[in-house]
C-alpha cells in the first residue's frame, strides 16, 4: 500500500490549490514571517519558478536564495542551491515543504581524518618512510 504524505493534514493536491496567503496560515510562524516579508531575491526566485513551469523544461533552477521557504507548487522541481562554493542539486519532495532551501544544501563538509602522516606525533619519527 503506497504511503500517502500529508502536510498538516492536507494532501499535495489540496496544498497546490491554496494561495500563498492561505498556505502561510498553516505553516510555522518563522516561515510565515519570511513569506510575509518577502524580499527581492525571493520574488525573483518565484518568478524564475513560474517561468520554468510554463516552459516545462527539466532544467534545475539556480539560486543563491538559501532563505527561501519551499512552497507546495515547487514539489517535483529541481533546484541548484549555492552553498558558498558550488551549487548543490535538490529534487524537492513533499517532505521538504515549509522548510528553507538552505537546510538541504550544507555549507560545511563532514571531516574524515585518515591515518597520521609523517611528523604528526612524537612517535611517528620512528616509523619507516615509504
Amino acid at each position: 500500500m503506497p504511503r500517502i504524505t500529508t502536510f498538516r493534514g492536507k494532501t499535495l493536491e489540496e496544498l497546490q490549490k491554496m494561495s500563498v496567503d492561505d498556505f502561510s496560515k498553516i505553516i510555522k510562524s518563522r516561515q510565515r514571517r519570511a513569506i510575509k516579508r518577502m524580499g527581492q531575491s525571493y520574488k525573483e526566485l518565484i518568478n524564475k519558478v513560474d517561468k520554468a513551469k510554463k516552459s516545462g523544461s527539466g532544467k534545475a533552477i539556480k539560486t543563491h536564495s538559501r532563505e527561501a521557504v519551499i512552497l507546495p507548487g515547487w514539489v517535483n522541481m529541481k533546484f541548484s542551491v549555492y552553498n558558498g562554493k558550488s551549487f548543490n542539486d535538490l529534487n524537492i519532495s513533499m517532505d521538504m515543504v515549509g522548510h528553507r532551501l538552505g537546510e538541504f544544501a550544507y555549507t560545511v563538509k563532514h571531516v574524515v581524518h585518515s591515518a597520521p602522516g609523517i611528523r604528526a606525533t612524537r612517535g611517528s619519527k620512528f616509523l619507516a618512510v615509504k
